[in-house]
Formats: C-alpha cells, structure tokens, sequence
C-alpha cells in the first residue's frame, strides 16, 4: 500500500467519526498543551531571572568581613581586590542610607517611591553595570577629596528634574548641598517604583560629612569572567583567613567573613527552575499516558470493526507489513492532529501565563518546542498503536471473513 493512500484511509476513517475521533485525541491535546506551556513558561521566568542579574551585573562576588575588636578590614580588603587585576576588574564598597533629598519643591520624602542612596567607589558603575549617559562618573578624586557630588539613576533624575539636565544642578541631602556631576543610562526598563534605576550614588567618604557611620564591612568585587570569579574568591578567602583566622578554628578566630558570587545564586535558581519543569512536566506528561492508552483503546476496538476488512485484503494477497503500516498510519495521524491542535492551545496558554505570571511578558512557545511536540505526539501513537497494528496483522483470513 502507498503512503498516499494509507493517509487517505486514515482521513476518512477520522472523519467518519468525528466525535469519537475528538474524545480520542482530547488527552493528547490536554497533554501536550500543558507541556508546552509549562517549559515554556519555566524558561520565560529562567530568562526573566538571567536578565534581571544581567543587569545588575554578571560576574560579582560579594565579600562581608569584620573583627570581633571592631577594627575595620574594609581599606587592607580593599587594595587587596584591586590588585587582583588578573582577575578583578573593580571593586567598590557596598553601602546605603536613609536621608532626605530635595530639589526645589521635590522631596524625596513625599515621593512614592523614594531613590534608595548608596555610597560607592569610582568603581561602583563597574561593578553594578551601569553606564554614564549625561555628565561623568565618579572618580577617584572625589573620593579621595571627600567631594560633595553625585551621580543618578535615569529614573531618579526624571523623579526630580522631569526632562531638565540634572548635570550641574545642586540638590540638598539632609541640609548639605550636593552637585550632580552625572546621570546613569537607564537599564531597568520595567516601569516599576522599586527599579533598579530609582537611585542616588555618593563617593563613600563623603559619609563622613553626612554624619553616617557606614558600615564598611562589606565589598563588591566585579570579576572577569566566570573563571576569574572561582580565582578570585580562593585568593580573597586566603587573604581573609590570615586576617580573621580559620574558619574552622572558632577558638582562635578574630573575625569572620564570608564570600557569596552571584553566579551560585544564578545556577541554584537554574536548577531549581529545570527541576520544577521535571516535575511539572511529568505531571503534565500523564495526560499523554492517558491519551496513548485511549489511542490504543480506539485501535484496538477500530481493529475489531474492520476484522472483515482486514480478511478481505489479507485474501487477496496482503502482506502483514501492509496491515501494520496502515494501521501505524491512522494511530499517527490522529495524534499528529492532536499534537497540532494541542500546540495551538499550548501557545494560548503560554500566551496567558507570560501575561498572568510573568508581569505582562509576551511569551511565546520556541520552535524546537513546538516541533517536538508535534513529533512526539505522533510518535506517541506510533508506540502505541503498535499493538493493535500488530493483532490487526495477526488475524488468519478464514477466521476474520467468518466475522460479522
């Protein structure tokens, strides 16, 4: 039998049951639209998570060091990170604090989203990725100068200046004033109150005039590449055990420290993520089950119908191969179809889920996803019609033309 053929057959035996045919592939359908759906969502919220810490800047290391003496390890770490220019691209202090800014009739203080005020070395737009659009950056003279300047985020400038060019105007920070020397390039697009772009950086000695007693006890350190984060946190935990004593020697110990990268908190977040679509997936995955065993079910009951037919066509001379394959035909065809109208519902549910689940994000099923779909459902019916094919086969022509 051709191909053409055996496809026209499975057609018209489809459409001459067109009910039966639809309950039939309804798990199918239900199975794999919840499978598109659930990876493609789990890989919009990995992507969405990536990109959030793409912006925020690849790379970093976190280090938290103190003496138990209350002696600051904050200027030996310090020059220690920077001269780990093997490995290190900047480091910069990290520290924050709560004061009022105002510039003429704006106050952050009436704001509804106030900018969050950080203290910062030259090197902080390095470290966090942020990039000057208007004005300069930091540098190390105002840090060195004790300058009373500062540097803000696109969305903190519109805050207080609207469309004005903030560079060169003066704002008062908790009375003192402070000249704005430049503005960040936004790069938290989301119009969100909390975005990253909401903020105000100082030169971290310019708390002293301020008043602020920052903490220095904790530094961000930009690194190469993924390599260099792994050499440069053995050397800081080298340098830092020497400072603070070993770890695991609690009697003798004059500090503590600890050193975090952001990259382990990205592959946690990965594996976490590919293990939930497992989980989810396989749940998902028992649909599909339910649909192959109602596949074989409808063959098998099909098989039973059209005994007289296969007996007829086994007299006249078919081969068994040929019983197989049509039968094959049909049970793939009913779950192609079902795969394609299950990949149509799949992208409507990713569709509602980006909106739903992922802040309004439009999300829409990859290729590959939607390919492999399709494939396997019809390979899903070619395993599973395979039994019935094979009874179908089976049948002697004497028996099957006594059928009624």
């Amino acid at each position: 039998m051709k191909l053409g053929q055996a496809m026209k057959m499975a057609f018209k035996s489809i459409s001459g049951s067109k009910v039966r045919s639809f309950l039939t592939m309804l798990g199918i359908i239900i199975g794999v639209a919840s499978v598109m759906a659930i990876v493609s969502v789990m890989m919009g919220m990995t992507k969405q998570s990536l990109s959030y810490y793409e912006k925020m800047g690849t790379n970093r290391l976190e280090v938290y060091a103190y003496l138990y003496n209350g002696n600051s390890v904050f200027d030996d770490l310090y020059d220690y990170c920077l001269h780990l220019d093997q490995y290190v691209l900047g480091a910069t202090p990290a520290g924050n604090m709560g004061a009022t800014v105002i510039y003429e009739d704006k106050n952050s203080d009436s704001m509804e989203y106030s900018p969050s005020l950080y203290f910062g070395s030259d090197q902080y737009s390095v470290v966090n990725n942020f990039q000057i659009e208007k004005g300069r950056d930091l540098s190390k003279i105002d840090v060195d100068n004790y300058s009373n300047v500062c540097v803000m985020g696109a969305r903190a400038a519109q805050n207080f200046f609207d469309f004005t060019d903030p560079v060169g105007k003066e704002v008062r920070v908790n009375g003192l004033p402070f000249t704005v020397i430049g503005v960040y390039k936004e790069k938290d697009a989301e119009n969100s109150g909390w975005s990253m772009d909401n903020m105000i950086l100082f030169p971290y000695t310019a708390a002293r005039n301020l008043g602020q007693n920052l903490d220095m006890s904790q530094v961000y350190v930009k690194c190469r590449d993924a390599n260099s984060v792994k050499q440069a946190k053995a050397m800081i935990e080298g340098f830092l055990t020497g400072i603070c004593g070993d770890p695991n020697d609690w009697q003798n110990q004059k500090g503590y420290f600890y050193t975090y990268s952001d990259n382990q908190w990205q592959e946690v977040q990965n594996e976490q993520a590919t293990m939930m679509s497992l989980v989810l997936g396989g749940i998902a995955g028992i649909s599909l089950l339910v649909g192959g065993i109602g596949i074989m079910n409808i063959m098998l009951v099909t098989v039973t119908e059209r005994t007289r037919e296969i007996g007829i066509r086994r007299a006249i001379g078919a081969q068994r191969k040929s019983i197989v394959a049509q039968f094959l035909i049909e049970a793939g065809t009913i779950c192609g179809i079902g795969g394609i109208f299950g990949v149509a519902l799949g992208t409507i549910l990713t569709l509602i889920g980006g909106k739903l689940l992922l802040g309004g994000m439009i999300l829409w099923p990859s290729m590959g996803i939607t390919l492999g779909a399709v494939l396997f459902s019809v390979l899903l019916g070619v395993i599973f019609g395979m039994y019935p094919a094979i009874k179908a086969s089976g049948l002697q022509p004497v028996v099957a033309l006594r059928a009624d």
